[in-house]
């Protein structure tokens, strides 16, 4: 028989080697609300808190950088035409009211004057001519009523004769005829005096220098006399003259026509031009902050003096048509009058400089909310 091998028990089975097992992993802690997600939900809020606290009291200040620099320019001509005989005045230079700039040749405007003058006194001398007739015309108008007293008294005394019989009513004839020339006479004698006082304006007694005639003359005068006066064009006022390079002796200028331009620093001021969504908050008066960008460091101190009447657009040589069917709205603008301060107005401006203008307006978007 063959031996059979005995069985391995239960206790002498022999364990294979296994892998080793993974280690136990942790249990997965419970997600809370931390700090992380109240931060996220306080941060929009604040954010939006902070953002509404800065729009209600906000607001107070309108600003806008579409304003520039304003100056008065005068155009400057001459009154009179005439050929220059001097240039006094370069460019971009510096003047003051009554300065000399150029002139005009003033020898035709001398002559005028005196022809003036002599016309004047030739006007005079009518005058006393006038006055001496009327008196003269008084005397033959004197004369001819005494001459018409004594034929009234002849024609008187011959009709009593013809009246007693003692003479015949032939004999009236002689003295009616010279009654009839007496009055004839007396009559021309009055119209006389009559043109004598029509020629003398209604007034025997006038003034010679009253008289129309004489009024006309020296009116004459004052007129040459301003004429040559003007031959100096001087500046009007204080300022900066430009566009003088044109000017050269011996040019001929008619009247009227501009030779030159002048700045005038006396009046300066800043024309901002607010959008029409913020005119509801600007009044005249409120004080203003300019910034002028050739000066971004030196604020300078202004005042509201003045609202537009109409948008910028109105004044446009060709005024914008917007009743078209491709019609898109644009904000408008109006021009606001800023006014410097009286230190301020002389600060080395510019007329064209660029600013930005910040108006204080005394109240916030909260005030106006709540009318305060």
């Amino acid at each position: 028989m063959t031996a059979q091998a005995p069985k391995a028990t239960d206790a002498e089975v022999v364990k294979l080697p296994q892998a080793e097992a993974a280690p136990a992993q942790p249990p997965t802690p419970r997600k809370r609300f931390g700090g992380r997600g109240l931060l996220m939900l306080a941060l929009p809020l604040v954010l939006l808190l902070v953002g509404g606290w800065f729009y209600l009291n906000g607001g107070r200040y309108e600003e806008t950088d579409n304003a520039y620099v304003r100056q008065a320019k005068i155009a400057i001509s001459a009154d009179i035409a005439g050929r220059i005989v001097a240039v006094q005045a370069s460019e971009n230079q510096s003047v003051k009211q009554g300065d000399m700039l150029f002139a005009i040749d003033p020898q035709s405007y001398r002559i005028a004057l005196d022809q003036a003058r002599a016309a004047l006194g030739s006007a005079r001398v009518n005058v006393e001519q006038l006055k001496v007739s009327h008196a003269t015309a008084q005397v033959g108008l004197a004369a001819a009523e005494a001459t018409l007293a004594l034929q009234q008294a002849s024609y008187a005394r011959q009709q009593s004769l013809v009246d007693q019989g003692v003479s015949s009513t032939s004999s009236l004839d002689q003295p009616k005829l010279a009654l009839q020339q007496a009055e004839n006479a007396v009559t021309a004698a009055r119209q006389q005096v009559a043109s004598a006082v029509a020629a003398l304006a209604g007034d025997p007694e006038i003034p010679t220098d009253s008289h129309p005639a004489v009024l006309a003359a020296l009116a004459q005068v004052e007129l040459a006399e301003r004429n040559l006066e003007k031959t100096e064009v001087t500046a009007p006022a204080d300022g900066i003259v430009s566009q003088v390079s044109s000017l050269n002796v011996g040019q001929f200028v008619a009247a009227g026509a501009t030779m030159a331009s002048l700045v005038e620093t006396g009046a300066v001021w800043v024309e901002a031009n607010f959008k029409e969504t913020q005119l509801g908050a600007l009044r005249v008066g409120m004080p203003a902050e300019i910034r002028i960008d050739a000066f971004p460091d030196r604020p300078l101190e202004g005042e509201v003096m003045g609202i537009g009447a109409a948008t910028g657009s109105e004044f446009a040589l060709i005024p914008a048509q917007n009743a078209t069917g491709n019609w898109v709205k644009v904000v408008q603008r109006v021009p606001v009058r800023i006014a410097f301060a009286a230190e301020d107005s002389e600060a080395g401006l510019r007329s064209g400089m660029s600013a930005l203008v910040s108006v204080d307006t005394g109240h916030s978007t909260l005030d106006r909310l709540t009318g305060r």
